[in-house]
């Protein structure tokens, strides 16, 4: 990350994160025409793979924020509850050039936020009321820089677009290993369908969720790390979000809103128990331990001004 600067690396991540999305589609449509191949229609499988991701491209364009909110049971901030949360929002919105977003809190007692929405003018904060009671103002402050720097650098867009063509992938997988399963191919149009090619459909779908799923985790990871520099350069404070990041990750409370749906957006995984037993190929976040070092690292090498902990 030092050869091409953190501005070097959000735009190569923006790059890679094209690549990703491209490589999604492929795999999508191979997939659809593979299915529609094995019962005599290529062309309608792609078709049929092409529709799904549409439909649910619009419906997550224009509603997933809402149904990411509504999911989390977050209501709007309340000047009158949450003005601490609000002001720092605000004053961090200014450090990194984005409109003000939409700030939304979830009542529950741990520690934990996220961004949503499609781009820096619809975006949305949520945070939990764990959070903002956990940590002094200096770490939320970190912790909301983060959130904005996902905003700034437009990783909301890419997550609803991948968490799409993902779904779709693993919607289609599904359906077809249910179909061979209960049907089997010898009902289709295509009662020819030779052994290789029904072995090699049920292989595709199997692998083309798992395949979808490393690719998404491989560049989400990447996209946390950056958010968390692009924290450091606003607050000019690493050592804020690096604290932060250990008492998030320490709480023993359970986010009772989480799931595995939402888990990737927040700025650690809620379900802890997943984290510890998945691979570190399919973890959407890096270690948070890596994170803290990280962040520490910026602060030995002299990334800031000395100065205290807020009180």
């Amino acid at each position: 990350m030092e050869t091409r600067g953190l501005y070097g690396e959000i735009a190569a991540n923006r790059r890679r994160s094209l690549f990703l999305v491209l490589a999604l589609a492929a795999v999508l449509g191979t997939f659809g025409a593979a299915l529609g191949a094995l019962y005599g229609h290529a062309g309608a499988g792609l078709t049929v793979a092409v529709v799904v991701a549409s439909v649910l491209l619009l419906v997550s364009w224009f509603g997933g924020a809402s149904m990411t909110l509504a999911a989390s049971s977050a209501r709007p901030a309340d000047p009158a509850r949450d003005q601490v949360l609000l002001n720092v929002v605000h004053e961090m919105a200014i450090a990194s050039g984005t409109p003000v977003p939409a700030v939304y809190v979830i009542d529950d007692s741990a520690p934990n936020a996220f961004a949503t929405g499609r781009d820096p003018r619809h975006a949305i904060v949520a945070v939990t009321t764990g959070l903002v009671q956990k940590l002094d103002r200096d770490e939320l402050q970190g912790v909301i820089a983060h959130e904005l720097s996902h905003v700034r650098n437009y990783d909301i867009r890419y997550t609803t677009l991948v968490a799409v063509t993902v779904g779709a992938i693993a919607l289609l997988a599904d359906f077809a290993l249910r179909r061979f399963w209960w049907a089997g191919p010898t009902r289709s149009r295509n009662r020819d369908a030779s052994l290789p090619l029904i072995l090699i459909a049920v292989l595709v779908a199997i692998l083309a969720p798992l395949s979808a799923r490393l690719l998404q985790a491989a560049v989400s990871r990447r996209r946390e790390t950056l958010a968390d520099l692009g924290s450091a350069e606003m607050t000019r404070y690493p050592e804020a979000l690096a604290r932060a990041l250990e008492k998030i990750d320490a709480d023993p409370e359970v986010l009772e809103a989480a799931n595995r749906a939402t888990a990737p957006l927040y700025i650690v995984n809620p379900i802890k128990s997943f984290e510890a037993r998945a691979s570190s190929l399919l973890r959407t976040h890096p270690p948070t331990a890596e994170r803290v070092r990280l962040l520490r690292g910026l602060v030995l090498s002299g990334t800031r001004e000395d100065r205290a902990p807020a009180s």
